[in-house]
């Protein structure tokens, strides 16, 4: 598993700006984002170097943002893969709560949360999906 950032940013023009200014000057590297918005405020997933000073940061500027443990798992980059590892998790009955994606180092990989941690962790192991953690992903980057 990683650590995934998550930060409440309002809908308003340079919300997300001041966010990613605040990492670049830190130096940390974004490998992957995903935000999903309501009307009024957005919620910022991060993949990122050095999760714990990202998080650090944003809360010392006034942000409210926490870290998440996610899968990862990398994939070859065929049309498929991803279908082939979801599987796995849907015949167990196991639900995906959310996922993106994306291809890094020639690879694809896959970021979720699931409904049972514990069974997905089963579920990698028993289908030999290549679960990574946050220094292979940094290799990768």
């Amino acid at each position: 598993m990683i650590h995934q950032l998550s930060v409440f940013i309002e809908n308003k023009s340079g919300a997300l700006l001041q966010i990613l200014s605040l990492l670049k000057e830190a130096g940390i590297q974004l490998v992957a984002t995903n935000i999903v918005d309501t009307m009024d405020y957005g919620i910022c997933r991060i993949i990122a170097t050095r999760p714990r000073l990202a998080l650090t940061i944003l809360q010392e500027a006034g942000m409210s943002a926490n870290l998440n443990e996610v899968f990862a798992i990398q994939l070859d980059n065929r049309p498929g893969s991803a279908a082939d590892a979801i599987a796995a998790f849907a015949q167990e009955g196991v639900g995906i709560i959310y996922l993106y994606s994306f291809l890094l180092g020639g690879k694809g990989v896959l970021i979720f949360r699931t409904d049972n941690t514990e069974r997905a962790q089963q579920i990698i192991a028993e289908n030999h999906l290549q679960a990574i953690d946050e220094e292979q992903l940094q290799e990768l980057a």
